[in-house]
């Protein structure tokens, strides 16, 4: 056996540093190439690193949520030499442990290359050793699709699993199967390194915490794993709530680990909480009894000491990104409302129309439009300053990022090509960006090219801000609620659906009277949309 040692990759372009949120490995796994054996969190985006090599982990150098420079080395394997027999997996023919696969974009490492050798005696190798031959992405959609990726044949060189495979076992029954022997009656035991732990699964899908809550803590079940796999989202929950993560019941897993989800662990905190209070308010009545210890969870009796909280990865690089914005350019906001009576009505009119096509239509997709027309009309709000070159660069494409909050904070997905699009092709591309924006799904492609902004905090109940410029841009437009206002028409006054604007401009390259007209022009076309058939 060989050592071999394993340095962060460089997985995003820029990235000098990740955090490594999450090991899926310990020492002793056995891993095959292109396995994840680690979730890092960069100053873009969450992404798993693959394994280089077939072999097994030999130690870990780095301790979970500790910040690593590209280049260090994260990990050593014993490798088999050349000639050397590859170490065999245990018998089951499950595959890796790996994270959901809602939780975070593909990695740009992944690959679909094959094995260099790609004759029988690899088909052999790989059938001996019980290792299952797959790229992280065929891996990912077989989660997704409750595919034991173990149980698929591979049609790819050298036995490799493709995604179409995994697709073509799922039709063809094969994630019906896979989990036929666990059924859906009565607990499911999960093998967790040297434990086994009862994972219970109820008729209506909670998990056991939750039947636990009128429980007193001594009676409240926890599943006590030696492991458990959950996005971190989930674990920064946990964290909150001062829970760990192995005691919480879960009646889900991931090849062979358990998982567990944000939902189950408030479950599981709302059940230890009140069965805390139970054992308190049975403590009173009994005068003998010990004092309760005081809460130390988010209640009233929680510590008056500050915690402090990482500012690093996504985070830090929002923040940099703010303060640079707001430093270089200088703000202006225009701010104005427009009487949206008629928008509302034929957005309520097509609402029906886009469910009949499983679209869900918001107003969003009708302000893209109405924004693009204004760009085209007034170039220097789709601009960049080059500042070396002493240039403003005047774009031709109509790229629209859309501001999403996220436990992570705050993303910027881009959809491309608003000019080209239907209301309802945007309508069901804005959906699903912004749904895996909160997912961290999003990939960091996804996230540039952007060349005018939208952050839309009415969806908070707002009305105006002054929103910050995603620099390099020159403009962004926030919309606040539209809701029912007073406003005055020909000496009246009525109820009239509103929408608060608020327009950010870079003053360096546009002018005041300039975003006035440009809101304007806006303005017009919300209010009238039928003239958006126009564009």
């Amino acid at each position: 056996m060989a050592e071999k040692e394993f340095k962060l990759p460089d997985v995003g372009e820029g990235v000098a540093e990740g955090e490594l949120v999450n090991w899926l490995v310990a020492p002793g796994d056995t891993v095959t190439e292109d396995q994840p054996v680690a979730e890092v969190e960069t100053d873009k985006a969450l992404v798993e690193v693959p394994s280089p090599y077939n072999g097994t982990v030999k130690e870990l150098h780095v301790e979970a949520g500790q910040m690593v420079p590209v280049g260090d080395v994260i990990v050593t394997y014993n490798v088999p030499e050349e000639g050397e027999d590859e170490p065999s997996e245990s018998p089951a023919p499950a595959a890796e442990p790996e994270p959901d696969a809602g939780a975070e974009p593909e990695a740009e490492s992944d690959r679909d290359t094959a094995p260099a050798d790609d004759g029988a005696a690899t088909e052999a190798a790989a059938e001996s050793s019980g290792r299952v031959f797959a790229p992280p992405s065929a891996r990912r959609l077989a989660r997704e699709l409750g595919v034991d990726i173990g149980a698929v044949d591979g049609s790819g060189p050298g036995g490799r699993v493709t995604e179409g495979d995994v697709r073509a076992h799922a039709e063809s029954g094969g994630a019906a199967d896979d989990g036929a022997d666990g059924g859906s009656s009565g607990p499911k035991q999960v093998d967790i390194g040297s434990k086994t732990a009862a994972v219970s699964k109820t008729g209506d899908g909670e998990s056991g915490g939750a039947a636990a809550a009128g429980a007193t803590p001594s009676s409240v079940e926890a599943a006590g794993r030696d492991r458990t796999l959950a996005v971190p989202a989930t674990r920064e929950a946990a964290g909150e709530a001062g829970v760990d993560l192995d005691d919480v019941p879960t009646d889900e897993s991931r090849d062979g680990e358990a998982f567990v989800t944000t939902e189950q662990v408030r479950q599981y905190a709302q059940a230890v909480k009140e069965a805390k209070a139970a054992e308190s308010a049975a403590g009173a009545d009994d005068p003998g009894a010990p004092a309760a210890p005081a809460e130390t969870g988010n209640g009233a009796a929680a510590s008056r000491e500050p915690e402090s909280v990482p500012y690093r990865g996504v985070r830090r690089t929002i923040g940099k990104q703010m303060a640079e914005s707001k430093y270089t350019a200088p703000h202006v906001s225009h701010h104005d409302t427009a009487v949206v009576d008629e928008l509302v009505d034929t957005r309520a009119d097509l609402k029906a129309r886009a469910e009949e096509r499983d679209v869900k239509l918001s107003y969003m997709p009708f302000v893209m439009k109405a924004l693009v027309a204004g760009l085209k009309e007034f170039p220097t709000l789709n601009s960049e300053l080059r500042e070396d070159d002493e240039e403003i660069l005047l774009k031709k494409e109509y790229n629209l990022g859309i501001a999403v909050a996220t436990d992570a904070g705050l993303m910027v997905p881009v959809v491309k090509h608003v000019d080209e699009k239907s209301i309802l092709e945007l309508a069901e591309e804005v959906n699903d960006l912004a749904t895996r924006a909160r997912e961290r799904k999003v990939t960091r492609e996804e996230m540039q090219g952007g060349t005018f902004t939208i952050t839309n905090f009415g969806a908070i109940g707002g009305e105006y801000a002054t929103p910050i410029i995603n620099y390099p841009e020159t403009a962004i437009m926030g919309l606040g609620a539209i809701d029912e206002r007073p406003v005055a028409e020909h000496g009246e006054v009525r109820a009239a659906h509103t929408l608060p604007l608020s327009l950010s401009i870079d003053h360096r390259v546009i002018d005041g009277a300039e975003a006035g007209r440009f809101t304007n022009f806006v303005m017009e076309r919300l209010e009238n949309p039928s003239l958006l058939l126009l564009e």
